[in-house]
């Protein structure tokens, strides 16, 4: 399927992605009614998942955007009081910008869980002990976005670890919420809205007076010490309000 379409859109390596991933991902749940009909005679996947419609799902969900926007927002808020990034004044375009990062965030906070802690982690449930679930869904989920040259690996390493203690996270907060989605949408739609707001709304000015190893490499907050030390806060949080050992 992704092949003809990058045949007929290479002019627009933007419009490109996005058409062929999402017709890619129209495949991938249309093929989760067929695995599931026909594997488990399990005709309501969705509610598997932790895709349900209830009250406590919602409020979940909106609890892990502001954590997400909050943790975004306060990451940079420490790196101004240190003097290595400026906040530049909004112009009328933020507004603008506020509703599509929203969209965007979610869009790709949805089609990430519902993948990753949706049937991914599913998947290993029915196989392996709880331990192994955790590190093995953590593991694809931050190699799977670390797929570049060679160059490109070693030059960004920081955010490998950074992604797999992500992944650790979400999966900690799903299990810590009743195996529930809405948590893990939100938190990481909030992680995903904060940095667009900020970045595609030329928020930050970086004053390069510490390494980008510490505030983050190609100004990817997550790419660096500070990005680091963060989720491991985070994670410190997570799992101790989801009281898991």
């Amino acid at each position: 399927m992704a092949i003809p379409i990058y045949l007929a859109l290479r002019s627009d390596p933007n419009l490109t992605t996005i058409v062929s991933m999402g017709l890619l991902y129209l495949e991938f749940i249309g093929l989760l009614f067929i695995w599931n009909r026909n594997i488990y005679r399990n005709f309501y996947w969705w509610k598997q998942y932790g895709l349900v419609l209830s009250k406590k799902n919602r409020l979940e969900f909106f609890k892990g955007l502001s954590l997400g926007l909050g943790f975004t927002l306060s990451l940079f808020i420490v790196e101004s009081i240190l003097g290595w990034v400026n906040f530049s004044i909004p112009s009328l375009r933020i507004i603008k910008v506020i509703f599509e990062g929203l969209l965007s965030a979610l869009g790709i906070a949805f089609a990430e869980e519902l993948l990753f802690r949706g049937w991914l982690l599913e998947e290993l449930n029915r196989n392996y002990i709880s331990s192994t679930v955790l590190w093995v869904d953590s593991l694809l989920f931050a190699g799977l976005h670390f797929v570049k040259p060679l160059t490109e690996v070693v030059r960004t390493f920081p955010q490998f670890p950074a992604l797999l203690l992500l992944g650790l996270i979400l999966v900690w907060a799903k299990r810590g919420h009743g195996n529930r989605l809405g948590i893990c949408i939100g938190l990481h739609g909030g992680l995903v809205w904060g940095f667009y707001i900020l970045n595609v709304g030329q928020l930050l000015d970086y004053t390069d007076k510490i390494s980008p190893w510490i505030t983050g490499i190609d100004n990817n907050p997550i790419a660096g010490v500070m990005g680091l030390l963060f989720l491991g806060i985070l994670s410190l949080w997570i799992r101790r309000k989801a009281k898991i050992n």
